[in-house]
């Protein structure tokens, strides 16, 4: 029992002590992880846990707090540790490739976990991964078909040379879309596209955002496909950006929306009847679109969101003239050209909307 406790105490002041990274999960960056790897000699959260428990051949876990820990063990883990880990297994980790954090989907933190101690891909083997040669790539992707019925497969190739991305029907020699990568985005959307790898890919055609939806069964080719469009609009970014510094080009690469979800609208007028769309914030576009149905290839219509200084603003007061049948939360987005009015379901739903559009408005 002495054992027992001196070892895990041993053990929490490893996790805690100063210089060695131990403090945060070596895999998503979440604080205090609470269990370790004694085969890789690093310090990891619950979820990440639950990932390395997979990969016996490679990973060991145990919990901080609740196993017994052999002195060996704790002597392994104070001379190896996460600042240890991070200098070996993520030597080469290139610029456009992706590093999940804990809010992020299984299949990105699987896939960051695996890459790194099973397939050691930023091992420092002195191999540079070159942006314009891993932004090129084909194969099938299976992408929601017209009427949002059903999933059917589809060639996809990308090439960051040329700067496009181009898919075809199964017949066709001819491409169904080429998308030029200035205007290409990816992100994953596990709830909304209803499978564990789904990707959202987003692009501009005759000034309109068109969505595509597509997944692949295997974790692994569907973040390859996602790294390979941010390896691509890297090429393109540092291309048509030289002089811009890296760490500014980094979060343009890709990005997510800042909040999804359904509200209701009414027209222009003010007395049109609410409808309830489904709305994304695109805080980097500054645009909110809004969609008859979330997986919907187009938009019914954008607003762009300006800056304060410039005549935009958030209230959660109803204009005179309208007239609520229920009696819900609501949001007035005021631009210089109209007043959007939108009806939450609830106070919490309110709250996060106007949060999120005051961001993008207070950015600059």
């Amino acid at each position: 029992a002495m054992d027992y406790d001196h070892n895990k105490a041993l053990l929490l002041e490893l996790q805690r002590a100063a210089g060695t990274g131990n403090d945060r999960c070596a895999d998503c960056g979440d604080p205090d992880p609470e269990w370790a790897s004694y085969k890789l000699g690093i310090f990891i959260c619950l979820n990440c846990s639950g990932i390395h428990r997979n990969l016996p051949e490679i990973s060991r876990v145990k919990s901080l707090r609740l196993d017994f820990w052999e002195s060996n063990l704790i002597e392994f883990m104070r001379n190896h540790g996460n600042l240890w880990a991070k200098a070996k297994y993520e030597a080469k980790v290139p610029p456009y490739y992706y590093i999940p954090k804990s809010h992020d989907c299984m299949v990105l933190r699987q896939q960051w976990i695996r890459a790194k101690y099973e397939r050691g891909e930023f091992l420092d083997t002195g191999v540079c991964h070159d942006p314009c040669s891993a932004g090129s790539r084909e194969g099938c992707l299976w992408k929601l078909g017209k009427g949002r019925r059903q999933f059917q497969k589809r060639q996809f190739l990308l090439s960051a040379e040329e700067g496009v991305m181009k898919y075809y029907t199964k017949e066709s020699k001819v491409p169904k879309a080429v998308i030029s990568v200035e205007t290409l985005n990816a992100m994953f959307q596990v709830e909304k596209i209803g499978h564990n790898h789904g990707l959202q890919i987003t692009y501009i055609t005759d000034g309109q955002t068109r969505n595509l939806f597509v997944y692949h069964e295997s974790g692994k080719e569907i973040v390859d496909w996602f790294n390979s469009i941010r390896a691509a609009r890297y090429h393109y970014l540092r291309t048509t950006f030289p002089n811009v510094p890296e760490p500014e080009l980094i979060p343009r690469i890709t990005r997510s929306f800042v909040k999804e979800g359904y509200m209701e609208k009414t027209g222009p007028k003010q007395k049109e009847a609410f409808k309830v769309r489904w709305f994304c914030l695109d805080s980097q576009e500054r645009n909110l679109l809004y969609f008859k149905n979330p997986l919907d290839a187009f938009a019914q219509g954008q607003v762009f969101i300006g800056r304060r200084d410039e005549g935009y603003e958030v209230r959660d007061d109803l204009p005179q003239k309208v007239w609520v049948k229920k009696k819900k939360p609501v949001i007035i987005l005021v631009t210089p050209v109209r007043e959007f009015v939108f009806i939450c379901d609830n106070d919490r739903q309110q709250r996060e909307w106007m949060d999120a559009l005051n961001g993008v408005i207070t950015q600059l």
